[in-house]
């Protein structure tokens, strides 16, 4: 038990609880510092770049020998589908294949990084652990009309490589370090990403969850930590008190979702702060006496939900003034009215007598300080800022202590230093506090988590295998040091996405072979990479490969997201509705996008198979694909059979095979176009239905 000085200290605020941790809890590898290491000796025959040397003392260590590097088709396949998505064209490949100069396979790279389908490739990945989705959730489920634009945000800053240190500094606090910048605005959408219960009563509660949400979520996907242990006791495993969770989550107590948000400089937004005050304060006694005659009419019939079934304490958060409720009353108040509509245009039926004569005086009276109003800022929909300057208290539940934003205690625990942002931005700044500790350059987590993913991405497997769980239930990093040369070559980098993913990919590890005897025998699990891995194409990869290689996939980039079977855009611009997925897609394992996804369920059921023999859907892709092949080798049918193994698989068509597939064609056909294209398509059919089509290896 604590001692009573030590209670009260806690109760005050202060770090006792940090005190207690072992030195094993702050020595946990997470937490110690990123080193940079020297890089190994070891593999000097094989190694490509440094990375390699780290992957050869390993192997050396375990008595195994890396694969041999795998045959250029195989190479083109792997990188095109790993950085754009996409299975490579007949003529992409057919340029790699051509290009006999010692650094082909750097130039394959460098331009399939530069590709716009890049982005969106990688957004993928991102979208996952943010949760995106277009739609509420819960029975409703109603579309969210602007979600798309965060999509189309995380899109272009990949593409643009924007720096990861500011992409994650926009999510958190765009709205406080660059007003002015649309994009910093629309990249605060990442608050607005968790479900939503349309007709909630109890707003207090959801309210708290949704809090809870984005605090978890920001632990998991920026930390790689699991935050929502602490939410009602100390974490049983890791270094997280209840304290630090509540004081994580005080950072972001002052969130209000908003409907829309002014786009303007700091100046501008000055100049448009000092006339709007103006104008409200010669305006204050007429506003207010229209207020008191509007609000009972427009509260008496409402629509959507209603506004009666409230309980009487949101009721009168509702009836507040805006300018007059606190920062929480504001949040549930304007939560609430997400709820019901209010129809203004109706107020002058409804008004009668002297209150309707006394109503339409006072528009009118308001009508002549018109020349005081400032002219309005452009808006962007759908995003986040605070509720005003001063937050609301941030409370321990059932304790009643109050905390104020500050950082893991196993980290340091300093309090944080909040420095107010200007008064036209009506905000608390604590978020930009929060955005400036997670991506300072020797922070002991967001790089290691960042390039673990990455790394994940491209191996099939993190050198951490939990990535989203750096304590003490997760497993330790086979790599360490590969894994902190690659965090502080990130960095040093300047946050360089591409950089770091380059030098991953033109690795003499990326470029094994999937086979190798010896390794599958003794590491059956890849561990200590001597060998390529097998992976099954995601999601999104075999619906548009479908669609690629039958010609019919279409590549506009960005706007409103379309609805999947609909459409032929590219899949990470379907409109995701959590309560009803596109089929292919479902069946393939994409994520509910209800909570934080670090990694893709990769499953083979009966389902999946059923699905490629038997859907209409699939089968009209194979249609395509034949008519394709018509069109582009008219009457020579072994042509057609040679690209369609190319555009299918990658792959040159084996002999054998050739002859089987024109047996086929023959015995099928009776000789006529229209059965010999039927047979085609058959035969097309088989190569959607292969393994070679879905797996990469």
């Amino acid at each position: 038990m604590l001692p009573r000085l030590a209670i009260l200290w806690v109760m005050l605020g202060g770090s006792v609880f940090a005190k207690e941790f072992s030195q094993a809890d702050r020595e946990w590898w997470a937490f110690l510092p990123v080193t940079k290491p020297a890089v190994p000796t070891v593999g000097t025959n094989w190694a490509l770049n440094e990375l390699d040397h780290f992957v050869a003392r390993k192997l050396e260590t375990q008595n195994l020998s890396p694969a041999k590097e795998a045959d250029r088709r195989t190479l083109i396949r792997r990188l095109s589908f790993d950085l754009t998505g996409l299975p490579p064209s007949p003529e992409q490949i057919a340029e790699f294949l051509a290009d006999r100069s010692p650094d082909a396979y750097e130039k394959l790279v460098d331009r399939l990084l530069d590709s716009p389908h890049y982005g969106e490739r990688l957004a993928t990945f991102w979208l996952d652990l943010v949760r995106y989705a277009d739609s509420d959730g819960y029975r409703a489920d109603h579309y969210r009309s602007d979600a798309w634009r965060y999509r189309d945000y995380v899109i272009r800053s990949f593409n643009a490589d924007k720096p990861y240190d500011r992409f994650v500094r926009e999510q958190l606090a765009g709205d406080e370090i660059d007003p002015g910048n649309r994009d910093a605005l629309i990249a605060t959408m990442y608050f607005r990403h968790g479900i939503y219960e349309h007709n909630q009563r109890d707003v207090e509660t959801q309210w708290a969850e949704m809090l809870a949400d984005v605090t978890n979520v920001t632990g998991d996907a920026l930390l790689g930590l699991g935050l929502q242990c602490a939410r009602c006791h100390d974490h049983k495993f890791d270094p997280i008190t209840q304290r630090d969770y509540y004081r994580i989550q005080s950072f972001f107590s002052p969130l209000l979702q908003r409907a829309s948000m002014p786009v303007g400089t700091l100046e501008q937004r000055a100049a448009y702060h000092e006339k709007q005050t103006a104008w409200e304060e010669a305006t204050e006694a007429i506003r207010a006496r229209l207020h008191a005659i509007e609000q009972p009419a427009l509260l008496q019939k409402t629509t959507g939900e209603g506004f009666d079934k409230f309980i009487d304490k949101i009721k009168t958060m509702i009836r507040k003034r805006p300018q007059d409720r606190t920062a929480y009353e504001r949040q549930i108040a304007e939560l609430s009215e997400r709820q019901f509509g209010v129809e203004p245009a109706k107020l002058e039926q409804r008004l009668k007598g002297d209150a309707k004569l006394e109503w339409q005086r006072l528009r009118e009276a308001l009508k002549r300080f018109d020349t005081l109003k400032p002219k309005p800022l452009a808006q962007v929909k759908f995003v986040a800022s605070d509720a005003g300057p001063v937050a609301p208290p941030t409370l321990i539940p059932k304790t009643g202590v109050t905390v104020e934003p500050g950082f893991l205690s196993v980290l340091g625990g300093a309090s944080a230093k909040i420095l107010p942002p200007p008064a036209a931005l009506q905000s608390t700044g604590r978020r930009t506090a929060l955005a400036d500790w997670i991506t300072r350059p020797n922070h002991p987590l967001t790089a290691r988590v960042l390039v673990n993913r990455l790394w994940q991405q491209h191996f099939g497997r993190g050198l951490a295998a939990n990535t989203s769980d750096f304590g003490k239930l997760g497993e330790r990093p086979t790599h360490p040091e590969l894994l902190d040369w690659l965090a502080a070559r990130f960095v040093a980098d300047g946050w360089s996405l591409k950089k770091i993913q380059r030098r991953m990919v033109i690795s003499a590890t990326y470029r094994q072979r999937a086979a190798n005897p010896s390794s599958t025998e003794r590491d059956p699990a890849n561990v200590w990479l001597a060998r390529a891995p097998i992976r099954r194409l995601g999601a999104e990869q075999v619906r548009d490969a479908l669609l690629a290689v039958s010609d019919e996939l279409d590549l506009k980039a960005g706007g409103a997201g379309v609805v999947a079977e609909k459409s032929t855009r590219r899949s990470v611009y379907r409109r995701v509705m959590r309560n009803s997925p596109d089929e292919v897609l479902h069946a393939f394992d994409v994520p509910d996008h209800i909570s934080h996804m670090p990694q893709r369920s990769v499953t083979t059921t009966p389902t999946q198979s059923l699905l490629l023999l038997n859907s209409g859907w699939i089968r009209e892709r194979a249609l395509a694909l034949a008519k394709r092949l018509a069109k582009r080798y008219p009457a020579d049918t072994g042509a057609q059979l040679e690209a369609a193994h190319e555009l299918a698989l990658s792959q040159a068509m084996p002999a054998s095979d050739r002859a089987d597939a024109l047996a086929f064609i023959g015995q099928s056909s009776d000789g006529s176009a229209a059965a010999t294209q039927a047979a085609l398509a058959e035969y097309c059919h088989v190569l959607l239905n292969a393994n070679a089509f879905l797996y990469v290896d």
